[in-house]
């Protein structure tokens, strides 16, 4: 859709731009630091949908965006685009990952047991109004088990095949430089597999929790158990140029495989960076739904991957804010031209909606 771009008014536009940053105040290295550790979970939502794992500059989006998830996700995925790229991090196995929280609500009894770990699942949602008359809210220490579960946790799926319960497909040993990148290469349809899992891995949370759920409830095909779900923080291997693999550090992740209930057992399959249990389960049902024939937009490759994408979908949104004087001028002058030959030729003129002002 074409718009006039606008001219003229240079130091209006600046000075709305300085209005907006002086609502928000001085931004400092201790704000950032702030958000950092106040917002963990924000944080780790900027990331994911930016595809960018830096928990400073995400917090530095967020404090610069004043908090407004699509500009901060922009920001970030701006910055993203001027680094090089140094080097492909070994494939991440699950048995690898430092298991913080792992849960499944179709089995048990699953080889290493249930981990609750961090979660307001099971507790009262309580507003501490009491925090706004000067009383601090201080939470309760842990108490550390006597018998921590260990970190690294088995494969339910694997245990689940050997089982014979889900069938063993094979699967290609490609090098991780070799496996397609959505941030280099456009997305074309029918998506190849990795395609699809980093379009939703950085898709917009709300975006993918609408869809999902509409599936989930009936719309769709696809009625989910949680197979297993995890909180974890994975190890970042890299091999140095004289041969040697090391480990850079670790990045928290969060993933999660549901599984149908049809005749046979079908697992969909979802991972992102940082903890978002509600988009993990929600992008896992979507995988699956997307491998089913049925004829429901969230089922549909093409409608849930472009309608999931943030900064596409909300810089469409807004650019409708945008002058556009010219098209929706040329509109007017067009309904105007056919209202005068109404006239002329003695044609009664349409009856105007008393909901709507007349033009």
């Amino acid at each position: 859709m074409a718009y006039v771009a606008t001219r003229g008014g240079e130091h209006a536009i600046e000075q709305a731009e300085r209005l907006f940053r002086s609502d928000l105040g001085k931004i400092s290295a201790a704000r950032v630091s702030e958000i950092k550790t106040s917002l963990p979970y924000l944080v780790d939502r900027v990331m994911g949908e930016a595809s960018l794992y830096e928990p400073d500059l995400a917090a530095l989006a967020l404090a610069q965006a004043g908090g407004e998830l699509s500009e901060a996700v922009l920001l970030l995925r701006a910055y993203r685009t001027t680094q090089p790229r140094i080097g492909y991090a070994k494939t991440i196995e699950q048995a690898d990952l430092f298991t913080v929280r792992r849960i499944s609500a179709a089995f048990k009894d699953i080889p290493g047991g249930q981990i609750l770990g961090p979660t307001l699942d099971y507790s009262h949602r309580l507003l501490r109004v009491e925090v706004l008359t000067g009383e601090d809210y201080v939470p309760e220490p842990v108490i550390a088990s006597e018998t921590p579960a260990p970190a690294e946790q088995p494969s339910l799926t694997a245990w689940q095949k050997a089982q014979g319960l889900i069938a063993d497909h094979a699967t290609d040993d490609v090098a991780p430089e070799n496996i397609p990148d959505l941030t280099r290469e456009p997305l074309l349809f029918p998506a190849p597999r990795a395609h699809k899992l980093q379009s939703l891995a950085r898709a917009e949370t709300g975006g993918v929790l609408a869809l999902g759920y509409s599936t989930m409830r009936g719309y769709g095909d696809i009625h989910p158990t949680v197979n297993e779900l995890r909180l974890a923080e994975a190890p970042v291997r890299l091999r140095h140029p004289n041969g040697t693999v090391f480990n850079a550090g670790r990045v928290r992740v969060s993933q999660a495989e549901i599984i149908t209930k049809s005749a046979k057992l079908e697992l969909g399959f979802s991972a992102t960076f940082g903890w978002n249990e509600v988009k993990v389960i929600s992008a896992a049902t979507l995988d699956r739904a997307s491998a089913q024939d049925a004829p429901h937009a969230a089922s549909t490759e093409e409608f849930v991957l472009y309608h999931t994408e943030p900064v596409e979908s909300s810089g469409f949104c807004i650019h409708f804010k945008l002058p556009h004087y010219v098209t929706f001028q040329s509109s007017l002058d067009a309904i105007r031209r056919v209202k005068a030959d109404n006239v002329e030729n003695g044609k009664a003129p349409e009856p105007v909606n008393e909901k709507e002002p007349a033009l």
